[in-house]
């Protein structure tokens, strides 16, 4: 194993860059190579690891020698294509961003990649390696016994602006509830450790990006919704999402609910919007509340400052990429979000997109035949 485990990036856009500002806390890791066609963000990405190589094409990039492994943090969209691109010149280790694709239309190809390429793939799901949300995960089953309904809200800030607007459009990004709710849908799996097999949802476009125009076209992307799921083990979850209430004190509220109890979480959203007047941010909570005897304990679950500085996750992007490293380096087998967990999550997404546009439920059955 080399000293140094080195990074090259595809797309180095917001998220890229918290991407990097992670790796470069990591013990024996370091960015080599950068492809970012944005000048703009490309400075930027040039600032954070000043010994890294920008270059001008995908295929420059997985030229240089030296690189250990891939990260994919490119615009939705472009994530099934650049697989491809690996599977076709270089097979490293992949981390790919969420969500892995952003059209059905995609999916055959995806499966191709899947059955045929030869390294690992680990699906950048962030959400569940939050510390709050890491600890919920932790104590879920033992203090519910056994979850019967899961409630994940997320009351936030609106999108933010991307370069060239991408994540304004569906056709882009996936749609509101593939490209920012996907996270979500992971975690309902994890949680509960069954399959969905019906999703009903409601949403709408009510309050953010209704003047906006881009080459004389409006948004239309979601900004709130509610989404239920059925599960195959008779539990249920919902999500509530909305995203024009960033004046709230928590960014994520998940509940779980069983015979024996209730486990909440509370997270924070990122500390660079939190306003300077009202003192330091909320610190991460966890709240078992057992029915018998009765009486919630809390607890909080502080995350490290450096963690946060680096980023708007609670310092998941870091713990996220520490497992990462250990697929890298031979440590662990396998990841532990695969391919296939990152294509449920976006199933699930797109059946939420489709039951909001025809107002309907969605079988799973109706999407995951497309799935294999």
């Amino acid at each position: 194993m080399p000293d140094i485990t080195n990074y090259g990036i595809i797309g180095c856009g917001m998220m890229g860059h918290e991407h990097m500002r992670n790796i470069a806390l990591l013990d024996g890791a370091a960015v080599a190579g950068i492809f970012e066609p944005d000048a703009g963000m490309a400075q930027i990405a040039q600032s954070i690891a000043p010994d890294a190589l920008l270059v001008d094409s995908i295929d420059t990039l997985l030229a240089i020698p030296d690189l250990d492994c891939i990260l994919i943090a490119s615009p939705n969209f472009r994530h099934v294509e650049q697989l491809e691109m690996l599977a076709a010149k270089r097979h490293l280790p992949v981390l790919v961003e969420k969500p892995l694709f952003t059209d059905l239309d995609q999916l055959a190809r995806l499966n191709d990649f899947a059955e045929t390429y030869p390294s690992p793939v680990w699906v950048a799901m962030e959400y569940r390696y939050m510390p709050p949300i890491a600890a919920f995960l932790d104590s879920v089953d033992g203090a519910t016994g056994g979850i019967k309904m899961m409630t994940i809200r997320e009351h936030r800030f609106p999108f933010l602006e991307k370069v060239g607007d991408w994540n304004r459009f569906d056709r882009y990004s996936g749609g509101t509830f593939v490209e920012k709710c996907c996270h979500f849908f992971d975690l309902m799996r994890l949680a509960l450790q069954s399959e969905p097999l019906r999703v009903m949802a409601s949403g709408g476009q009510d309050a953010n990006h209704l003047d906006e125009r881009y080459d004389g076209q409006k948004p239309d992307i979601l900004d709130n919704g509610y989404v239920i799921v059925d599960f195959a083990n008779g539990s249920r979850a919902m999500l509530e999402l909305c995203m024009f209430a960033e004046g709230a004190e928590y960014q994520e509220e998940v509940s779980a609910v069983g015979p024996t109890g209730k486990v909440e979480a509370f997270v924070p959203g990122p500390g660079r919007f939190w306003p300077e007047h009202l003192g330091e941010a909320p610190t991460p909570q966890l709240i078992v509340s057992p029915r018998h005897p009765k009486g919630p304990v809390k607890q909080d679950i502080p995350v490290d400052p450096a963690l946060l500085d680096a980023g708007d996750h609670n310092g998941s992007t870091y713990y996220q990429h520490q497992k990462f490293l250990e697929l890298v380096r031979g440590e662990r087998d396998k990841a532990e979000v695969t391919l296939d967990d990152g294509k449920m999550a976006v199933l699930m997404g797109m059946a939420a997109q489709i039951s909001v546009k025809e107002k309907r439920s969605v079988l799973l059955d109706e999407l995951i035949p497309l799935k294999r």
